[in-house]
């Protein structure tokens, strides 16, 4: 048996994001449905969460929907939309116990009605809370972000409250679904993909990536440690040169 990896709890990243990949060839591959894998995928999130929570980390952003995802079947966004209602009602009791603070990115006034009435009321509840910030991505896509950033910009250069020239980084940033949080020092991929598939592409720009073979519903506790221990062993320069780096 494998021993679990060792975390240096001084070095655990401030924000995670995860593109959970690979729930539909999970189900398949046991000869089930697709909605079979999205199901068991949730436990996954459950874990996860709790484990993030667990080692400190500050921000944990999930790639529940993407704004491409409502191409698929009908059946099957219908019951990913079901999941969604139905893990955020489950797990609210467990975020209020545990100091968690929900939020959500992404072109929100394309779900259902009464799951964005789900999302708003955990939201509400959770807003005084100081602890994990479990983000969910949702009908979201970074290229559509990106272009609602550009219009609120222009729209403030045509009112003259900014100046064309006064476009910086820090501007765009406050523009974007992600105003306020840090961006991601790690981006995790599963599922054997190795593609950013319009995540975060703003906000990853400087994301140490950690891709993995292993489908979403089999990547729990175990796993995500392993992600952050791998995280832990490389070094991160900026632009910058390694003898430029604070020495420990």
């Amino acid at each position: 048996m494998s021993q679990p990896p060792v975390i240096d709890p001084a070095r655990i990243p401030h924000h995670v994001a995860i593109i959970m990949d690979g729930n539909g060839r999970w189900a398949q591959q046991r000869h089930q449905p697709r909605l079979f894998g999205h199901k068991a995928g949730v436990d996954s999130v459950r874990e996860v969460v709790e484990a993030a929570r667990k080692i400190g980390v500050e921000i944990l952003t999930l790639y529940a929907f993407s704004s491409e995802n409502w191409k698929r079947p009908a059946n099957e966004v219908s019951g990913l939309m079901s999941f969604l209602k139905s893990y955020v009602q489950a797990e609210l009791a467990k975020m209020l116990q545990n100091d968690i603070r929900f939020t959500c990115i992404g072109e929100l006034e394309r779900l259902p009605l009464e799951v964005r009435e789900v999302l708003d009321h955990a939201k509400t509840a959770t807003a005084h809370n100081n602890g994990l910030v479990l983000n969910l991505a949702l009908s979201y896509g970074s290229r559509s972000e990106l272009t609602r950033a550009m219009r609120k910009i222009a729209a403030t250069c045509v009112t003259g409250e900014l100046k064309p020239e006064e476009i910086n980084e820090d501007v765009i940033s406050r523009y974007l679904d992600t105003a306020g949080m840090a961006d991601p020092d790690l981006l995790i991929r599963t599922g054997g993909e190795a593609r950013l598939s319009n995540f975060l592409l703003w906000q990853a720009s400087y994301s140490e990536i950690y891709f993995t073979d292993m489908m979403w519903p089999d990547f729990r506790k175990d796993a995500f440690h392993q992600a952050i221990a791998d995280f832990q062993t490389r070094e991160r320069r900026f632009g910058k040169i390694s003898s430029q780096l604070p020495q420990d």
